[in-house]
């Protein structure tokens, strides 16, 4: 007897090897490769996390040459200009790569803390701490910086904050006003100021820049002052992501900026109305890992039952430090600025916490 139960399934393995099989891993040639838009596309075709990071950088190029316009959305965490990333973060803002950037309190307030003076220098992991705090430096893994410059931007941003309305605002709107108060063409909250690109910090309290706002509280307890609407700014966002046909994603790390903007679509879309569904391009590059339960690490198809992330999403994940992988990945762009070059910025006309038209 032929057995033709035996044969069917050894022709389905075979097409399934074949169709497993189609595409091989290319060494990379380091002789070819001009740039790191060259060295990105060649990742493509490797493995492990090179091979994600090239997805990363298809991912954002599709996010920036969409038809339908999407608004992309910057999260930022982790010692970032501590690694010396202010200029790469800067040129993302004033480029047009990002639309709306959304931080932590440290990475803005370390962005202040440069423009009046401060420095990060080279220092050690093995240094010494007891001997680094008697001197008034701190330290950032092995990167040190000064306690006394600290000090002198805590006060100052506590006395700028004395020009700011004695009213309620967003974080988005004191941080427009830092913004101009605190110019400098080097800085990502001035060029963002400048350029009309919204940034929001969900726990800015957490950070020098709540030093400096607790120094105004202390000056106004009992009188007319500036206060932090936090709620106000889940309410700004929705109102970006109603006037969005279209959303993608840029996780720099995780935390409360990716957390808050994937809250952001959610309410959006069955609080407020939205019409749609999740982002529909997201990329992330974080050294944490899902296992532990964590959203900074969690996956973006994780984030797909949550509705978060569209089901149909172009998505990609690189679990790579940002020092490295986030130079190498706006370089790539920069690199192949051909392909995304002219990019229509967005313009957003508030009044109050409301959008009353966005110029595309």
């Amino acid at each position: 007897m032929v057995d033709l139960g035996g044969t069917t399934m050894a022709k389905r393995r075979s097409l399934t090897r074949r169709n497993l099989l189609k595409k091989s891993v290319q060494p990379v040639d380091v002789t070819r490769v001009r740039g790191s838009g060259d060295l990105l596309r060649a990742f493509q075709s490797t493995s492990i996390q090179a091979r994600n990071l090239g997805r990363c950088l298809s991912v954002w190029e599709n996010a920036l040459t969409d038809p339908k316009r999407p608004t992309i959305l910057i999260g930022l965490s982790g010692p970032l200009i501590a690694a010396g990333l202010r200029k790469v973060l800067r040129d993302l803002v004033d480029w047009g790569l990002v639309d709306v950037v959304v931080s932590t309190g440290a990475v803005l307030y370390q962005d202040i803390y440069q423009t009046v003076g401060g420095r990060h220098w080279v220092g050690s992991p093995d240094a010494d701490d007891v001997e680094l705090r008697k001197l008034y430096l701190d330290r950032i893994y092995d990167t040190y910086v000064d306690e006394l410059k600290f000090e002198e931007t805590d006060r100052a941003i506590g006395r700028v904050t004395e020009r700011f309305p004695a009213r309620p605002a967003s974080s988005r709107e004191f941080l427009e006003f830092l913004g101009r108060e605190f110019r400098d063409p080097e800085s990502i909250v001035a060029t963002a100021s400048r350029r009309g690109v919204p940034v929001f910090s969900p726990a800015l309290i957490d950070s020098s820049i709540g030093i400096g706002l607790t120094l105004h509280y202390q000056r106004n307890r009992g009188k007319p002052r500036f206060m932090l609407d936090a709620v106000r700014d889940n309410y700004e966002l929705v109102q970006i992501l109603s006037h969005s046909p279209r959303t993608a994603v840029v996780y720099i790390g995780g935390g409360t900026p990716k957390n808050w903007i994937n809250d952001g679509i959610v309410m959006a879309n069955y609080a407020f109305g939205r019409e749609g569904e999740g982002h529909y391009y997201a990329l992330q590059i974080t050294t944490d890992v899902p296992h532990w339960g964590g959203l900074s690490g969690s996956t973006l198809d994780e984030a797909q039952s949550w509705g978060k992330i569209s089901p149909t999403a172009t998505r990609a994940m690189a679990h790579v430090d940002a020092s490295i992988g986030l130079p190498i990945l706006v370089g790539a762009l920069w690199d192949r600025r051909k392909v995304w070059q002219p990019r229509r910025r967005l313009r957003f006309e508030w009044d109050g916490d409301e959008i009353t038209r966005v110029v595309r």
